[in-house]
Parts: C-alpha cells; sequence; structure tokens
C-alpha cells in the first residue's frame, strides 16, 4: 500500500515580498520520510519552508501539507495546521524570559492541554528523549547552543507532530555538536516515524546520514525523484 503523502506540491509559486524565488514547483514527500533540502543562500530554502507552514502565501498551483490546502486555508485554520508541525530554528527562538521546561509548557497550553500532570509527563518524555531532562528548570540563556538546539527540537516535538520542519538545525553548531544533533533527528524519525524535512548547508552531515536530497537551484527545485 502507497505511504499516505504528507506534503504535495503541484506547479507551485514560492514568494516573498522582493519577488518570485522559485517557479513550478513540485514536490511530494510521504509520511515517515526523511529529505534534506539543499541550496545556495537566496535560493528560496527558506521562502519555501515558510510556506509549507504558511508563513508565507502560497503563489501559483496547488499545495497541500499535512492535510490543509494552503491555496484556501483561512487564517483561523492556521493555528491548526501548526499544531500537525514541529518547527526547528537555526537561531533556536526559545523563549529567554522563562526556563526550558516553560518553554514547552507554553507550547502545550496554546494547544489546549490543561492538566499539570499530563503536561508535566509529557515535556519529561520528550527531554529525556532529546538528552536534556536535567536541564528542565534552567534558564535557556544557561544553555550551551547544541544544548538549545535540543531544547528547539524537544519543543518541536512535544505536540506529537506528524512533521517536522528545521531550518539549517547545525548551522550554528560545531561540527561534533551539528554530528549529535543530526544523529538524533535521524533516530526520532526512525523510531517515531515523525517525517522530517531538514534544511542545511552541511553536506558532510548529508555524506554521514543520508537520505533523499531535493535543491532549490536557479529558480527551481530540483527533485531527482520526481524525475524519475
Amino acid at each position: 500500500m502507497e505511504q499516505e503523502q504528507i506534503i504535495s506540491l503541484n506547479n507551485v509559486t514560492i514568494s516573498h515580498e522582493e519577488g518570485v524565488v522559485l517557479s513550478n514547483v513540485n514536490f511530494t514527500m510521504r509520511k515517515g520520510e526523511f529529505v534534506y533540502l539543499i541550496g545556495k543562500s537566496g535560493a528560496g530554502k527558506t521562502t519555501l519552508l515558510r510556506t509549507l507552514y504558511a508563513d508565507s502565501p502560497l503563489g501559483g498551483g496547488s499545495g497541500v501539507v499535512c492535510g490543509f490546502n494552503l491555496s484556501t486555508i483561512k487564517r483561523r485554520q492556521i493555528p491548526l495546521l501548526r499544531r500537525r508541525l514541529g518547527i526547528v530554528f537555526q537561531n533556536f527562538q526559545l523563549l529567554t524570559d522563562r526556563n526550558v521546561y516553560d518553554n514547552l509548557a507554553f507550547v502545550l497550553r496554546s494547544i489546549g492541554w490543561k492538566k499539570k500532570q499530563l503536561i508535566d509527563d509529557r515535556i519529561m518524555e520528550v527531554l529525556t528523549s532529546v538528552g536534556v531532562a536535567e536541564k528542565a528548570t534552567y534558564m535557556t540563556n544557561r544553555l550551551s547552543e547544541g544544548e538549545r538546539q535540543r531544547v528547539g527540537i524537544a519543543r518541536a516535538l512535544v505536540n506529537t507532530p506528524d512533521l517536522i520542519i528545521a531550518d539549517e538545525p547545525t548551522g550554528n553548531l560545531d561540527p561534533i555538536t551539528s554530528s549529535e544533533i543530526m544523529n538524533l533527528l535521524t533516530d526520532i524519525n526512525r523510531t517515531s516515524g515523525v517525517s522530517m524535512l531538514i534544511s542545511t548547508h552541511d553536506f558532510m552531515m548529508i555524506d554521514k546520514f543520508p537520505a533523499r536530497v531535493i535543491c532549490c537551484e536557479d529558480g527551481s527545485l530540483v527533485d531527482p525523484q520526481e524525475d524519475n
């Protein structure tokens, strides 16, 4: 039986405020896949990712992410789409005025979790899974960059997403820490089945943790799988 599609883009135009960056984008990603998105700076990687989580509007064509039609999605539906997603940022984007636990609790409370014991259990489960359970009470500015990214991944996992979108998750990290983070992401994909779309410049990590690769190049999305 064919796996369910988690992303489907057909003849899509990807734009930002300065104009079109990608045209005639065709891309299908199946549930449980691990996919790298590569390309030079300015080639459209981040804009493409922002379009997938409805932070940038879809141009021409049609697109579906986690069952949501990006062509017709209403503003009130965007939070529902994002509940199906986990987003990991290069610069972490943790809330600096609260500790690690409260960064994750903020996410759960925002989607309607109310029972403290359930919140506690879920937070400690994901912090343990990414190896930073002992840092739960630390303010985020006390963490190393690698620990901050692990917390960022925990935050992306806490609402049990179908798809994690990561924009240069190792971009600010040293090679050893980058390898640890990529090992963590591939392990999460393998053990939990969460789909992963990872934007990266780090070709050493792609060699070390091989998976399907798509490329933003010359205004197009080059996808060998779609071409075959």
